[in-house]
């Protein structure tokens, strides 16, 4: 037990080393133009596509949610190498990797090998939100970019659309974040758009959904598997590119797009929450700042671990 014990703090100690390795003044020496260089090019992509901006969000938590900020999820299938892009989670709807390997270029021509694609995908997700109306936040800077991937990480830690509340929360506990963070990160579907393969039993099956809502959604997401499943519909159909506190606004009012979602305010341990981000756009700003800061520090690779990809998509 004592042994245990322990090699558990021991994990605990390393953790908080790496964590404490990570500065927001980390490129400050070594590539002063990289953040100003990321945010231009998001913004730039932001303004073309403006979609793209919950693209490079999700981006960010789909890597972080997995073995930690170190952009995994940016390495794509070989003949000889699985990685994340195409688990069930991702497949066929993560976006914005062509954006992503922009950016790069972009980096790499004013500071060769220096700026990682973790750091830079942790950046662009910040920069996303701002470009939509959000409030920044200081994302600390230093991961390197992992060598491995792991689709059955993906497979079994990214919660999907049809958990519980209880599901919810224990998934977001697994990775230290508490049951208001879980509310707070959820407000990223004040952006973005859900295919119809993932909301179909909500709007078919469920009770808590408004009928007029359930109606208008039935209109592209016919209720037979296979038909239309990739059909598109806003996460927040009053504001959908702006960042806001919407979403909440439109859970209160029972159409939330999953069933994931509008299990947050469903008579559960969370309706406070949702009520306070509803009518506080201060409340939800603050304490969805904090929870990315806290996502941005999962498990990342630091000092010599890992390496600095020349090219996001493959290890050097």
């Amino acid at each position: 037990m004592a042994s245990s014990a322990s090699f558990f703090l021991l994990l605990l100690c390393m953790a908080a080393v790496a964590s404490a390795q990570l500065s927001p003044t980390f490129y400050d020496t070594s590539c002063p133009n990289a953040l100003s260089t990321i945010k231009r090019a998001v913004t730039a992509a932001v303004n073309k596509e403006n979609r793209m901006g919950a693209s490079l969000l999700r981006l960010h938590f789909h890597d972080c949610f997995v073995q930690g900020c170190d952009g995994s999820v940016l390495l794509a299938d070989t003949a000889t190498f699985t990685g994340e892009q195409n688990a069930v989670p991702n497949m066929k709807s993560l976006r914005g990797f062509d954006v992503i390997d922009n950016i790069k270029s972009q980096v790499e021509a004013i500071c060769k090998q220096t700026v990682s694609c973790a750091d830079i995908l942790a950046v662009a997700a910040r920069d996303s939100v701002v470009a939509l109306g959000g409030s920044s936040w200081t994302v600390p800077l230093g991961r390197r970019d992992s060598t491995t991937a792991s689709s059955s990480l993906a497979n079994s830690d990214l919660p999907p659309p049809f958990f519980n509340l209880t599901d919810l929360i224990s998934a977001f506990d697994k990775k230290g974040f508490t049951a208001t963070d879980m509310v707070a990160l959820s407000g990223a579907h004040t952006i973005g758009q859900g295919q119809c393969q993932n909301f179909r039993d909500h709007i078919y099956n469920d009770s808590n959904i408004n009928p007029g809502y359930a109606t208008s959604l039935k209109a592209n997401c016919p209720r037979a598997t296979g038909s239309g499943d990739t059909n598109l519909a806003p996460l927040d159909p009053t504001t959908s590119y702006t960042f806001d506190n919407a979403y909440y606004s439109n859970l209160l009012s029972q159409k939330g797009l999953f069933h994931s979602d509008q299990e947050l305010f469903n008579g559960g341990s969370t309706d406070n929450t949702v009520r306070n981000f509803a009518s506080s756009a201060a409340a939800f700003s603050s304490a969805f700042a904090s929870a990315m800061v806290k996502m941005a520090n999962l498990s990342p690779l630091t000092g010599s671990q890992g390496q600095i990809r020349l090219t996001c998509s493959k290890v050097n």
